[in-house]
């Protein structure tokens, strides 16, 4: 059960946030081996004159950025998987985004199994009763 959560640069576009929520849980489902009917995605903007890196804002910088959370059941992935997606999604988020600022980042988050869940039932009750069949 991957929660996507990211938060790009500027206005509220429809298409765009159409595009980057399906882009990105493609990928997220793909490198990271989730499946897609569990996956959530959100997508926020923030005003480039409300994001700073070293100091100065966006606008000041003239760039656009973005901050890609993923959270993920602790040890389902390998660290050549965590890296690939990284690499993966900083590279496809740079390109529909275009002109980022290389601070731009991708977090991926592990979550211990009894400590997330979704429907009121934790991951660890959703893996071991989806066990039993």
């Amino acid at each position: 059960m991957p929660g996507i959560f990211l938060t790009v640069s500027g206005q509220a576009d429809g298409s765009l946030t159409r595009r980057l929520a399906d882009q990105v849980a493609r990928l997220t489902c793909t490198v990271l081996r989730k499946e897609p009917d569990r996956t959530l995605v959100t997508v926020d903007y923030l005003p480039h004159e409300q994001w700073f890196i070293a100091g100065q804002s966006l606008a000041e910088l003239g760039k656009n950025s973005f901050r890609l959370e993923v959270t993920v059941t602790d040890e389902t992935n390998t660290r050549e998987e965590k890296a690939a997606f990284l690499a993966q999604a900083f590279e496809l988020l740079s390109a529909i985004i275009g002109n980022v600022h290389s601070h731009s980042n991708v977090h991926i988050v592990d979550c211990r199994a009894t400590t997330y869940g979704y429907g009121g039932i934790t991951q660890d009750r959703h893996y071991h009763e989806s066990a039993r069949g």
